[in-house]
């Protein structure tokens, strides 16, 4: 089968022959974006939402005043919702809090390419505590910036002291020397030319 016969599925995230797809006008390639059957389920699941949120709006066991979040199944005031227009109820499916978990998550995934677990694990092996100071928690992902690597897990001051050196090894060498009282200076070679000392 041809490529130009094949068409990729964003729910099943496969390559289908074209008639596997329902039609759609609106499309440049009249398909839909999805297949027939990755269609019908999202379907089931979104009917099968709709009518779970409306038993929630007759039900009387969430009082007025609160909802029941989607994602912790817990029943909040609505000062725990963030609001969103677009939504019956101008509320947001989850809470704030169910929200803050799964911006970290996110957050974890797209700038260092790891999850939670892992994150956990790598704190575990390093004690729990920043691997720097060797004295306050680790709680702040450090990585390098050229290559994206993750380094390790470093407390909020070592990672900010990291970030102000540029995470360049010459200057911390000399800021140790500095700490260390073995202050030197550079010497004045010529006008404007700085010569270090070894």
């Amino acid at each position: 089968m041809d490529r130009e016969d094949l068409k990729w599925c964003s729910r099943c995230e496969k390559f289908l022959a074209r008639h596997a797809f329902g039609r759609h006008r609106g499309r440049r390639d009249g398909l839909q974006d999805s297949c027939r059957s990755c269609a019908r389920e999202y379907a089931k699941q979104w009917d099968q939402r709709k009518r779970q949120e409306r038993r929630e709006l007759k039900n009387p066991a969430v009082p007025s005043g609160f909802k029941r979040c989607h994602g912790c199944g817990e029943v909040k005031p609505h000062s725990d919702w963030h609001r969103n227009a677009t939504a019956s109820d101008g509320l947001s499916t989850r809470c704030k809090a169910c929200k803050a978990v799964e911006g970290r998550a996110g957050h974890l995934k797209r700038k260092y390419g790891m999850t939670e677990a892992e994150l956990t694990q790598l704190i575990d092996e390093q004690g729990g505590v920043c691997v720097i100071c060797l004295a306050a928690p680790a709680e702040h992902v450090d990585h390098d910036h050229e290559t994206g690597r993750v380094r390790g897990v470093l407390c909020f001051s070592c990672n900010a002291a990291l970030g102000q050196f540029k995470d360049r090894p010459d200057a911390i060498r000399r800021a140790a020397a500095y700490v260390e009282g073995n202050a030197w200076k550079p010497t004045l070679v010529a006008p404007g030319v700085y010569q270090l000392p070894s």
